[in-house]
């Protein structure tokens, strides 16, 4: 069983100090995706280059304190991609993808922060370039190779996908244009009315109608985390083939390292 996990950190050292390693070697995960590191290579290396055993890869932003994604990984991959090839979100610190080829399978493990919108209509419109770009790339890297992207893609996709769904429908991260893009990633090639991109959400596929135990996201402001007014925000988006082997999930919302809970899937799959 290879067990795969993704968790918005909101800082390296802020979740370290919060016993995010101790956790990390508590439930041994193959794989454990990060996102929003908020360091530089320079504040990673000799101190989270590694986490329970796992060895780190990063795509770090330019900006200090800012953004930042990783893979820890117990298998040594055969080739590390560093940013998707964007002229403006490689900056960012957005993208790293593990490939695990062989002979028989291609096969990558991808970490990725999507941007946020909250802060104003500037990056809002910076959120819809990034899905833009984010679309076809992926739809081209499926055309070559079976993948699990994991991370923080800031938008709830249905409505019960967040607890206050009818207040939120002109907020980012629920707007119209967001929900439609995730709706076009999910949609079968081949769909007779909005052809899309067929990757499969894999935590839908094992819990269809989960509602207030899907919530991987919550507000600091009032009570949200108390109150369980939260947002699935957090996925595993996979080609079929291997969403086709997702055997069970785990959302791990009594654990506090940021304002993200992590998301476990465990796959029957060998790397």
């Amino acid at each position: 069983m290879f067990k795969l996990t993704s968790l918005n950190l909101n800082g390296i050292r802020s979740a370290t100090s919060k016993g995010v390693e101790a956790w990390i070697a508590a439930t041994a995960p193959d794989c454990i995706c990060v996102q929003e590191v908020k360091a530089q290579a320079a504040d990673v290396q000799g101190k989270f280059e590694q986490m329970a055993g796992l060895q780190g890869y990063f795509h770090f932003a330019e900006k200090k304190g800012y953004s930042g994604v990783g893979v820890y990984s117990r298998h040594v991959p055969s080739d590390v991609v560093i940013g998707y090839g964007s002229t403006e979100f490689d900056t960012e610190g957005r993208y790293v993808e593990l490939r695990f080829d062989t002979p028989q399978r291609k096969l990558s493990i991808i970490s990725c922060y999507f941007p946020s919108g909250s802060s104003g209509e500037e990056r809002q419109q910076a959120k819809f370039r990034f899905l833009a770009e984010m679309g076809p790339y992926l739809a081209a890297l499926k055309q070559s190779r079976e993948f699990i992207l994991c991370g923080d893609v800031n938008i709830a996709h249905q409505q019960i996908d967040l607890k206050n769904w009818r207040s939120n429908q002109k907020n980012s991260g629920f707007l119209p244009e967001e929900r439609a893009w995730m709706s076009y990633v999910l949609a079968h090639p081949e769909a007779a009315e909005a052809a899309g991109l067929g990757l499969v959400d894999v935590y839908r596929l094992l819990q269809p109608t989960a509602t207030d135990t899907a919530y991987t996201w919550w507000s600091n402001r009032g009570q949200a985390y108390a109150n369980n007014v939260g947002w699935r925000l957090d996925y595993h988006l996979a080609t079929p083939a291997l969403a086709a082997l997702a055997r069970s999930e785990h959302i791990y919302k009594d654990v506090k390292f940021s304002d993200h809970a992590p998301i476990t899937v465990d796959y029957e799959l060998t790397l």
